[in-house]
């Protein structure tokens, strides 16, 4: 059976999607603790990389090489970038960017990478699956957006930085890992897909509120993520 790589940042994140698997087993690589078991029948590999982009990107490439993994799943909390979402709603990036990457001094645009260019799609196939779960959901439960994911290491909490980074790549949220993520899953041609939860909104003020909302966040993930797995 193949498996299938579960990402969290953060424990809290990882927490919610430990409690919907079964058979659950811990294998530890590099003093990191994967947890091997199911979410429904399918069989998957579930690990907290830890806050920013190059513990996300070290994660990644430890369920490739060491666990064979054939795609891989990134959960957990954003920051809404689109006015029109608010805490509790769902961002399924289709397109994700690294809004903090700049080599513009070499003529190139803000966010623009070597050998991968200025974003990153989404598998096609996952994304069309995520449709069809999506289209089943009663949509008083939440709004769920399918759009595009920013990532940089940085805490937004300046508005101007939130809507230079919305006007720039057409974000509709903002988090820490999902790009480096998509990078490393697109140089090693492994499908991916990135499901946030908007637990604040950058306002001078949101590691407030991030700090309220992160369980909700989570729980929407995980309730989602066990609906695309069935």
């Amino acid at each position: 059976m193949i498996r299938i790589g579960v990402i969290a940042a953060m424990n809290e994140e990882m927490i919610e999607i430990k409690k919907i698997m079964t058979s659950i087993k811990q294998i530890n690589v590099y003093e990191l603790k994967f947890f091997e078991g199911k979410i429904n029948d399918k069989k998957v590999i579930l690990v907290e990389a830890g806050i920013g982009k190059v513990n996300a990107a070290r994660v990644t490439q430890i369920l490739i090489d060491k666990f064979e993994v054939g795609s891989i799943i990134n959960i957990g909390s954003a920051a809404a970038a689109n006015n029109e979402l608010g805490i509790g709603d769902i961002v399924i990036g289709k397109t994700v960017v690294q809004h903090d990457f700049d080599i513009t001094a070499f003529g190139h645009p803000k966010g623009y990478i070597s050998n991968v260019g200025m974003k990153i799609e989404s598998s096609p196939e996952l994304i069309n699956k995520m449709e069809s779960v999506v289209n089943s959901i009663n949509k008083d439960e939440s709004k769920i957006k399918i759009g595009t994911i920013a990532s940089g290491d940085i805490f937004c909490t300046d508005i101007k930085m939130k809507q230079k980074i919305r006007e720039k790549f057409k974000a509709d949220a903002i988090e820490m890992e999902g790009a480096a993520i998509a990078q490393v899953c697109k140089l090693c041609n492994i499908p991916f897909i990135i499901i946030r939860g908007i637990s604040d909104t950058p306002d001078g003020n949101n590691n407030i509120t991030f700090e309220q909302y992160l369980e909700k966040a989570s729980k929407m993930c995980a309730n989602i993520l066990q609906r695309f797995l069935k």
